[in-house]
């Protein structure tokens, strides 16, 4: 359906949620290396392989890098916060659960500003919390890379245990058909900003950064969202836009026919420049989340946070719109300041 008439009968509704690879020297709870690129399975032990008896500690790095994260986002920083097991089989994951947090994240309620075209747009963030990473899938055989087709599939566990962070806006409305570039904004901002503070490397090719981008359709002029998609792992900032302009497209199609979204997640094929179906979507009590026994809970003092607070950088969009002032070059000579 064009997207042209699609957003003359329906109003899209964003959601992002960010996968951040903390770079810190170990993993999340144990002392393994996380360069990358080395041989496959010669960065794991007992912890991150989820051997019995193995026991977790917690990266101290890892925290202070997801408050500083949630500072510059305007979070609110919990005094008390605890991790959770969130229940689900991959074979990447070896130990059938990952160590996340749940209704207790360490940073939440803040919000940031991105511009496209002139106008502003207030994006805000439900939480940031701490998590793991999972292992990686190879698929081999099939002129696609992914599990349809394969012939095999090889497990890499050097990323299993990884320290990762996931931000998660609430719904982002009122965008129109700016919605795609809104997304794409969002995401070069947070890529800056994250390299501004330090805290990893973003570099989405290597899916250190990888967007879930989530969108629904509702008919113009209604106060109740539509049902979502989410579309996995898009790794790079123009897939962002171009896999939520084909959702907003494809959904739109569907509902103008009397069809009825599915809530599920979804692949973005960029050769063809479309989604597929992927798996439905859980919801949280799918999960089972239940606290880990294994953690002490994390209690960041007041006077640790407002030292972290003062070790921020001036935030790069603020710095070009100063500079752009101060010295009277245009946003495009500024694009890569």
């Amino acid at each position: 359906m064009p997207y042209d008439e699609v957003l003359a009968a329906y109003d899209p509704a964003l959601g992002l949620e960010v996968h951040v690879e903390l770079n810190t020297a170990s993993k999340m709870f144990c002392g393994c290396s996380t360069a990358f690129g080395a041989p496959p399975n010669t960065q794991t032990c007992p912890v991150c392989l989820g051997l019995p008896g193995a026991l977790p500690v917690m990266n101290a790095k890892a925290v202070e890098s997801v408050i500083r994260i949630g500072l510059a986002l305007n979070c609110s920083i919990a005094p008390w916060c605890r991790f959770a097991r969130k229940n689900y089989f991959y074979p990447d994951m070896p130990k059938n659960f990952q160590t996340s947090q749940y209704d207790e994240p360490i940073c939440f309620d803040g919000w940031t500003e991105v511009e496209v075209d002139g106008t502003s747009y207030r994006v805000e963030i439900e939480r940031v919390h701490m998590e793991e990473d999972a292992g990686k899938l190879t698929h081999v055989g099939g002129s696609t890379g992914r599990i349809q087709g394969a012939d095999y599939s090889l497990l890499d566990y050097n990323r299993a245990g990884v320290p990762l962070m996931e931000i998660v806006t609430k719904p982002v409305l009122g965008t129109g058909a700016a919605a795609p570039k809104v997304a794409r904004a969002y995401m070069t901002q947070l890529r800056e900003l994250l390299r501004a503070l330090g805290v990893s490397d973003v570099r989405m090719e290597q899916g250190s950064l990888r967007c879930d981008a989530n969108v629904s359709l509702a008919p113009t002029g209604s106060d109740v969202l539509g049902t979502r998609t989410e579309t996995k792992n898009v790794n790079s900032l123009r897939s962002v836009e171009r896999a939520l302009t084909y959702e907003i497209q494809r959904q739109g199609e569907v509902l103008a026919s009397g069809g009825r979204v599915l809530q599920e997640t979804r692949h973005w094929h960029e050769d063809g420049g479309y989604t597929s179906p992927g798996r439905s979507k859980e919801q949280a009590e799918d999960y089972r989340y239940f606290p880990e026994p294994d953690l002490v809970p994390v209690a960041p003092s007041v006077a640790w946070v407002e030292e972290l607070r003062l070790t921020l950088p001036e935030p790069p969009a603020e710095r070009r719109r100063r500079l752009v002032a101060a010295w009277g070059f245009t946003e495009l000579e500024m694009r890569d300041v």
